[in-house]
């Protein structure tokens, strides 16, 4: 369906996104069921490393320091604060001017400066990793899979619910994109947006699946690419198609059995792949060695410490429970409870309670990404705007609340 926005608008926002860099950019709260819960109900909470999540909070805040005044990063109408920058401005004062060097000073600080919520609904992860793809810079041989830059005229702009949606303008109207069938048949040849060339067009698929990646050249050396944008059209879960034509059972889908049953398959692979109308486009990036991708917070995602999550429901930078009870796909108990932030979201990441793991790069990693769908509980850990009876945290942890924004 089209959709028609003002052409001021949508000109202005897309400058306005590309500024924030970690294009955040505001969209409509929902509602979901919390209560407010304790730390003695987070299992194992005493025994996680809060020195490390201390410092990647204070990460977290140097990436909220930058973002301009008045930014949403997300969450849930629910939720009593951290929706809004100025809503962190205490916490991360507290950070910056705190002396917190050792694990109970860490634990203090978190239990000081943010309440627990748990969200009442069950608790849906997934995972997700940083894949490897082998790729040439030039078109030849067996590279033959072109890996596209975001074209010139691929903007964004706000639908009538304050949604971000990818399109162009087609006679005034803003319109989705070029689908998946229309550029593999050739509609953006010609361009110069080839950014390197892959062998397969089912390594495309996870590597837009992902949204991130690296590229292993044919002499060794390696390019790092991240999402760039999309087509704005629906996303449609290859693994869904796969069940819907009756080729595999729900229960079997994994990203192993969707790459074996479409190299078992490769004349319906182009029939498979393009019933999926999205498509992701990619940019070149730099990173240091042994970071991880940059996620859209803004900032590079660490293996089981950074989650994607809805951003109707939770908020960018937010501190996330993640408590796992439940069977794997072999029937054996899974049992995995540890602090997470939310630096991420994705397409197919959608309500209360649902998030995707990231679980860092190699086979090991893909492997249980690709098997892990498990249920579990989620708590938000949401930043408190003072402290009253400040405890001894850091040395100007009391003072801190001098200048925040009360909501």
């Amino acid at each position: 369906m089209a959709k028609h926005y003002s052409p001021l608008v949508c000109l202005v926002m897309v400058p306005l996104c590309i500024a924030l860099a970690g294009c955040m950019p505001g969209l409509p709260s929902a509602q979901m069921d919390v209560k407010p819960a304790d730390y003695s109900q987070l299992s194992g909470w005493e025994r996680e490393d809060h020195l490390q999540l201390f410092k990647m909070l204070a990460e977290e805040c140097q990436r909220i320091d930058h973002l301009p005044a008045g930014t949403f990063l997300g969450g849930a109408s629910t939720l009593p604060s951290g929706k809004n920058v100025e809503e962190w401005k205490g916490v991360c004062t507290a950070v910056k001017t705190g002396a917190v060097d050792q694990p109970a000073q860490a634990r203090q600080f978190f239990e000081a400066w943010f309440q627990p919520y748990l969200i009442t609904k069950q608790a849906f992860y997934t995972g997700y990793y940083d894949p490897e793809v082998p790729a040439s810079l030039t078109k030849g041989g067996e590279y033959q899979v072109p890996l596209y830059r975001r074209p010139a005229d691929l903007l964004h702009g706000r639908n009538a619910a304050g949604e971000l949606e990818f399109g162009h303008w087609v006679d005034a109207v803003f319109r989705p994109y070029d689908d998946r069938a229309t550029i593999n048949a050739g509609s953006l040849e010609g361009k110069g947006l080839e950014l390197a060339w892959l062998k397969s067009p089912v390594d495309l698929l996870f590597l837009q699946t992902q949204g991130s990646g690296r590229l292993r050249l044919p002499d060794g050396g390696e390019l790092f690419v991240g999402y760039d944008g999309r087509n704005g059209r629906p996303y449609v879960p290859v693994g869904r198609i796969l069940v819907r034509r009756g080729a595999m059972r729900a229960e079997d889908v994994s990203v192993k059995t969707i790459r074996a049953w479409l190299e078992a398959h490769p004349d319906q692979v182009k029939s498979v792949l393009e019933s999926n109308p999205s498509y992701v486009f990619f940019r070149s990036v730099e990173r240091k060695a042994g970071e991880g991708p940059v996620g859209g917070f803004g900032i590079a995602l660490q293996a089981q410490r950074s989650l994607a999550i809805d951003r109707h429901f939770v908020s960018y930078g937010m501190p996330v429970w993640v408590e796992i009870n439940d069977k794997g796909r072999d029937g054996q108990a899974v049992s995995w409870a540890h602090m997470t932030f939310a630096q991420d979201s994705g397409s197919d990441i959608r309500g209360a309670g649902r998030g995707d793991l990231f679980l860092g790069e190699g086979e090991k990693a893909a492997t249980i990404a690709g098997d892990m769908k498990v249920y579990g509980r989620m708590f938000v850990l949401a930043p408190r705007l003072s402290l009253p009876n400040a405890p001894n945290v850091g040395a100007s942890t009391a003072s801190a609340s001098g200048g925040q924004t009360a909501k």
